[in-house]
């Protein structure tokens, strides 16, 4: 099974993949993320302006969300947004054509809590100095997703709400427990 969370940055996906996997026994974090960064170290690939739009990075994501969990079972937690429909579709029917269980959780914020947020996510800027103006950046894309990932997801809203209580309703949601 995989735990897909989606949304903008700064909407708490990685907060809330970590609660996540504290309460569910034998789940792990999946950085889809890292499967792009990978893909940009090789020489020569069209420069696009996102990893996402290399059809490998879309296969290789399923590829190796499927090695994992057939290597160490369990639940795969992956915190990784996702605003173009049809790559989530190749990636949910990669996933369920090799058997995995998909479930897409669509967190969300309103958006001054977002820029709020981002604007003060001190230790992504010490890790990352270009994320800041990067996140902002994708803020309209998201926005522009909305309508498709309304459909796609169980959407959350964190406005209010701690990344705790959103990974004890998650679990509580399909039965995780």
């Amino acid at each position: 099974m995989i735990i897909w969370l989606n949304g903008t940055g700064g909407v708490g996906k990685t907060t809330t993949a970590k609660e996540l996997v504290k309460l569910v026994p034998a789940s792990r974090i999946y950085d889809a993320e890292e499967v792009g960064g990978m893909l940009m170290r090789v020489t020569d690939l069209p420069r696009l302006g996102d990893f996402q739009h290399w059809p490998p990075w879309r296969h290789l994501v399923v590829e190796t969300a499927t090695q994992l969990l057939n290597y160490v079972g369990g639940i795969l937690v992956a915190t990784q947004p996702v605003y173009v429909e049809q790559y989530w579709t190749e990636i949910r029917s990669g996933l369920e054509k090799a058997g995995v269980q998909v479930h897409h959780v669509v967190l969300h914020a309103d958006h001054d809590t977002l820029v709020k947020r981002i604007e003060e996510d001190k230790e992504e800027y010490a890790a990352f100095p270009n994320s800041l103006q990067w996140r902002l950046d994708h803020l309209a894309a998201y926005q522009g997703a909305l309508p498709w990932l309304d459909h796609a997801g169980d959407v959350i809203d964190t406005t209010h709400v701690d990344a705790a209580e959103v990974a004890r309703l998650i679990a509580d949601k399909y039965r995780l427990l």
